[in-house]
């Protein structure tokens, strides 16, 4: 008598099933409830006692799967003419006696409304980006950051941010609510968010949207440049609207290349948006850990990890 193969599992040889992996996964990344919790909370609801540095070793199991995975959705991005990029800090457990988290990077590659790809890197240098983008050659679009310049291919062409621009301003006028100068460039600069507004409001394709800026973004280009360019001869060169004015004047070629290219966003706010659930995985992260670490579970063999645990 003889028995049918069993179909293949995440964990061979492991009473665990793929349901609860998959679900410890998802619990991690999508509900943000790091690893110690979980294991609590199976504990208190089962009465299954299972260490963090378990479910630990289940997600890592999961990651290595998903590898080839990230690489062929990198290899996809890189296929297409236009990626928007950022990148924000993630704290990783060092396990070399200091008792302190390393700053490491999750940098992020998309297309507008298309694919996403994260990648893990252990500094914020110009290695992970030139390594991630090799000789793509499209659109490349950033906040200001020095790194993104001299990576990608030779015809690769960077454009910058426009959401960042404002935000400079925005602090500015936090500073100084009545400072009429700040609140006019902010004033200017919604203005020309409004005309892609308009475009969405009329479900513009990318070459109708381009005629519309093209007749109303370049008088309003000017009058927004002229007004940064007077608030930086008038503000002391150390005030938040001096430098707000000397980053937007040092981009500006950056700032404005969405004249010459229809596909070009004004902003990289979806590169952004994808960024947030990440934001809110890193505060549960630090405050549980920070108010209530586990006891029972040793720090993970491995050189780094998430400092969520």
């Amino acid at each position: 008598m003889q028995a049918a193969p069993l179909p293949p599992r995440i964990i061979e040889k492991s009473l665990v099933s793929d349901r609860v992996v998959i679900d410890t996964v998802v619990s991690k990344y999508a509900d943000h409830c790091p690893l110690y919790r979980q294991s609590a909370i199976l504990e208190r609801d089962s009465g299954v006692e299972l260490s963090r540095q378990t479910l630990d070793g289940w997600v890592m199991r999961v990651g290595e799967f998903l590898v080839p995975l990230a690489e062929a959705l990198r290899q996809e991005l890189l296929r297409g003419s236009y990626l928007q990029a950022d990148e924000t800090p993630v704290g990783v457990q060092m396990h070399d006696g200091n008792g302190s988290n390393h700053l490491a990077y999750l940098w992020q590659y998309g297309r507008p409304h298309g694919a996403v790809v994260f990648d893990f890197r252990m500094g914020r240098g110009r290695e992970g980006p030139k390594h991630f983008l090799g000789n793509f050659d499209g659109l490349l679009q950033s906040d200001g950051y020095a790194v993104y310049d001299s990576v990608g291919g030779p015809k690769m062409v960077h454009a910058c941010c426009w959401s960042h621009a404002k935000r400079k301003f925005v602090e500015a006028v936090k500073l100084h609510p009545q400072d009429a100068e700040a609140v006019g460039i902010v004033r200017l600069i919604d203005e020309l968010f409004a005309i892609d507004a308009e475009a969405r409001a009329a479900n513009l394709d990318h070459a109708a949207r381009h005629v519309l800026r093209s007749k109303k973004a370049p008088p309003l280009l000017e009058k927004i440049k002229a007004a940064v360019t007077a608030a930086r001869a008038t503000s002391l060169p150390a005030s938040a609207l001096a430098k707000a004015a000397n980053y937007t004047l040092a981009l500006w070629p950056k700032l404005t290349r969405f004249l010459e290219y229809p596909e070009l966003e004004l902003s990289n706010n979806l590169a952004e948006n994808s960024m947030r659930p990440v934001a809110l995985g890193r505060k549960n992260w630090i405050t549980s850990a920070a108010s209530k670490p586990d006891p029972k579970s040793p720090p993970s063999s491995l050189s780094s990890k998430p400092a969520d645990g």
